[in-house]
């Protein structure tokens, strides 16, 4: 184009700095857009930007913005987009709100970028707070983000919201939006609604189908799950890795063990999916669960791959079960070498030195674990009021109300 003299338009930068596959190309193209005076085109700032934020410059992406004298909410939003994938919550935020007119795709960069870096609690807020605006209603992809984040977090009332007002509104079960909420009812507890909803959805692929059939099995619908997919052997789409997962998962009793055998060799067999980690992993939690711990451990011996810490996790665990001791014990010093920062291995490895009453071995643990500075995590409880999840934990004052909330438990205990 540039040979034969043809001036390019804003739209041609535009399309132009997106299709650059380098940071040296986008480079170039940058400066032909100064030197032909397009700076000031929202387009080409808006596609500068998200490419600078998409190559790891963030930096280089605000001095765009900042340099821009036309900025329209295109530009904003962009801005806002790019520094969540970058991870910089904090700014992203700070532009959101800095933002003299926003609308549905603003709010849904914003809240996808919480999503992103796993601050659900904050992605519902801005939700809540998006619902309050006038003449503003939540698109699909906003929506599939909340759903998201209340799976998450177990904000069961504030999806439960959601599922209505696509009702309300006449919305079908398209694909994302049924495949979020299939994963929001099955994290939730309510599966089968979750169920109805895959029913309903007029078309499914194979991310759908295994959302289902993991949410059953996760649930203990271990017969459902394995119907399904045997139904979606037939009638689905062709199962990958992710289904497979749900598949053996579902197989999570020793009178399904041979049935996951079989399921595990057709994989490669059938399919041509060769099996990951996470697909050794689910056939090392059910052999141990199932007492055939040493056939677990032959397992893990014949891997293709190095075993991670989950694995030989699922083996301990399947020793601590069924009373394997001596394997057990030499699993767990194992594991506290693998994974060095886990408090939860080393009590479980003292417990089995206990059991065994190797106290030596136990007092050399919790020596280490001192040493270490290895604390346990503490557990925490949850409740969902009026929409809002109120987390706690034991002897924790970081709740607004907990001088409220300990008033009433001195109720109990008086």
């Amino acid at each position: 184009m540039q040979a034969q003299s043809v001036k390019p338009n804003t739209r041609t930068f535009s399309i132009a700095v997106r299709s650059c596959t380098c940071l040296s190309s986008v480079f170039q193209v940058h400066s032909q857009i100064l030197k032909l005076g397009h700076n000031s085109d929202s387009y080409a700032v808006s596609s500068l930007v998200h490419s600078y934020s998409n190559f790891g410059e963030p930096v280089l992406a605000r001095r765009v913005f900042d340099e821009s004298p036309n900025k329209n909410v295109v530009c904003w939003t962009t801005l806002v987009s790019g520094y969540c994938l970058n991870g910089l919550i904090d700014e992203a935020r700070e532009v959101f709100d800095s933002m003299s007119d926003r609308n549905d795709v603003s709010y849904s960069a914003m809240i996808s970028g919480y999503v992103q870096n796993e601050c659900f609690d904050e992605a519902i807020e801005l939700f809540r707070n998006l619902k309050s605006c006038q003449n503003m209603k939540p698109n699909v992809s906003l929506l599939v983000s909340v759903l998201s984040a209340c799976a998450n977090v177990g904000a069961f009332e504030e999806g439960k919201w959601i599922h209505n007002y696509i009702h309300e509104n006449d919305f079908r079960y398209e694909l994302k939006i049924g495949t979020a909420l299939i994963d929001f009812f099955s994290k939730c507890g309510y599966v089968m609604i979750g169920y109805e909803v895959f029913s309903q959805m007029p078309y499914k692929d194979v991310a759908t189908w295994s959302a289902m059939i993991q949410g059953l099995a996760f649930n203990g619908n271990n017969n459902l799950a394995l119907e399904l997919f045997e139904m979606m052997e037939k009638v689905g789409p062709r199962p990958n890795a992710v289904t497979f997962i749900g598949v053996l998962t579902a197989c999570n009793h020793k009178e399904w063990l041979n049935e996951a055998w079989r399921i595990f060799g057709r994989m490669s067999k059938v399919y041509g999916i060769f099996p990951t980690i996470q697909h050794y992993s689910c056939m090392v939690d059910l052999l141990a669960r199932a007492g055939q711990v040493r056939e677990a451990e032959v397992l893990i011996n014949v891997m293709p791959m190095v075993p991670d810490g989950a694995i030989w996790g699922s083996l301990l665990n399947g020793c601590v079960m069924h009373g394997h001791v001596e394997l057990g014990e030499k699993v767990g010093e194992l594991l506290i070498q693998i994974e060095p920062e886990r408090g939860g291995r080393y009590v479980l490895l003292a417990n089995m030195h206990a059991t065994a009453g190797s106290w030596d071995d136990v007092v050399r643990l919790r020596k280490m674990m001192k040493e270490r500075k290895i604390v346990t995590g503490p557990g925490w409880s949850f409740i969902e009021i009026d929409g809002h999840v109120h987390r706690f934990l034991a002897g924790d004052k970081s709740h607004p109300q907990w001088a409220d909330v300990y008033k009433i438990l001195d109720q109990f205990q008086s």
